[in-house]
């Protein structure tokens, strides 16, 4: 599952993806006045990621405890459609 309106970014993708100057750039990191928010499964890449982004001037944040203890404690969660 993940969490309703979230992307998938790779941690070792994250810095081609911001970088504007970069091949790999995702219009959705274009934005340096928005505040992003990572996740991964128990908060250790994601603190990584926001520390990464910090460093490149933009705002983060990450769910300090993981998707697994936001899933446990009800958080909404999505499931992707099955493939046929």
């Amino acid at each position: 599952g993940f969490i309703p309106g979230s992307i998938h970014a790779p941690r070792g993708m994250i810095e081609f993806w911001i970088d504007p100057d970069s091949p790999y750039h995702k219009e959705i990191f274009a934005q340096s006045d928005k505040r992003y928010v990572f996740h991964c499964a128990s908060g250790w890449r994601s603190a990584l990621t926001v520390a990464t982004l910090q460093d490149m001037g933009f705002s983060a944040a990450h769910l300090r405890e993981g998707f697994s203890t936001w899933d446990a404690q009800g958080g909404p969660v999505a499931y992707p459609e099955p493939k046929d």
